[in-house]
């Protein structure tokens, strides 16, 4: 066996490593991801190739190897406000709408990554209480989860370099909303962060701790999972909405045939689902 074929071969030994963990689906030839993505851990655990990092992340008792793998390979780059439309059609549609039944709100951010989802949601939540002053008196709580420890700990802390900051977030917003950390940082204020929480969860385990919501963000995940682990997740949040719940994807998603538990509500712009009575 060549070198090329025993590296084809532990390639395919790991894609199926990582889709059993986590329900990420690696396409063909996508070696050099995985190098980019795990170059820096060979040095921090001591390991002198890739081959070797590899073969001991398959190893069950490497627990922090492992874990640091998923970390490295689930992070994404997210920015502030994406695609800019969910966040006014929850000003513009979505609040009122459940203002008229609710006195408070559950909002979950399903793959928060590094925080600025969870936390575009709150400075939403607060501009629309403010133009709607009484909006929501039992509170409005957001609950950030993802995989990566790593992006846990970075959404806790809050604070986001000059680079992050420029990324979808206006000067306005910046100014309200943040404070000087020092260093070079800005942190997110205490008005926007109490309302934010974050825990772990992988989508592929059950999400029945976490309680029912009214509004599930989920946007530009699902690309990543193949289709029976896609159909499972959605009928998952399907289960974790309250009635008439929200669930916002990406705007490259769409639900098309796995949409038996929601009805497809068209925007402009933008596509939402709600859940079916």
């Amino acid at each position: 066996m060549t070198d090329k074929q025993l590296q084809d071969a532990e390639y395919r030994q790991f894609r199926d490593f990582l889709e059993q963990q986590c329900g990420i689906v690696l396409g063909d030839n996508k070696q050099y991801l995985v190098k980019s993505r795990l170059a820096p851990l060979m040095q921090r655990f001591s390991i002198a190739t890739l081959s070797e990092l590899l073969t001991k992340t398959m190893n069950p008792f490497e627990r922090q190897l492992r874990s640091a793998v998923i970390d490295a390979m689930t992070t994404n780059e997210t920015l502030w406000f994406r695609d800019t439309y969910p966040y006014e059609l929850l000003k513009s549609q979505i609040f009122p709408d459940l203002e008229k039944t609710c006195r408070s709100v559950k909002i979950w951010s399903a793959a928060s990554s590094s925080g600025q989802e969870p936390y575009s949601i709150s400075m939403t939540v607060l501009e629309y209480q403010q133009s709607r002053p009484g909006a929501f008196p039992g509170g409005v709580n957001i609950l950030g989860t993802d995989i990566s420890n790593t992006m846990l700990e970075h959404c806790q802390r809050a604070e986001y370099d000059g680079l992050a900051l420029a990324r979808g977030l206006s000067p306005e917003r910046r100014s309200r909303f943040f404070e000087d950390s020092g260093k070079g940082m800005m942190r997110v204020k205490e008005q926007v962060r109490k309302n934010v929480s974050f825990r772990h969860l992988n989508l592929l385990d059950s999400y029945t701790l976490l309680g029912k919501f009214d509004i599930i963000f989920c946007r530009n995940v699902l690309i990543y999972f193949s289709p029976e682990v896609k159909t499972k997740i959605i009928r998952q949040f399907a289960q974790a909405l309250n009635s008439r719940g929200y669930l916002i994807l990406g705007a490259s998603e769409s639900l098309s045939s796995l949409n038996e538990d929601f009805e497809m509500q068209r925007c402009n712009p933008g596509i939402i689902y709600r859940k079916k009575t």
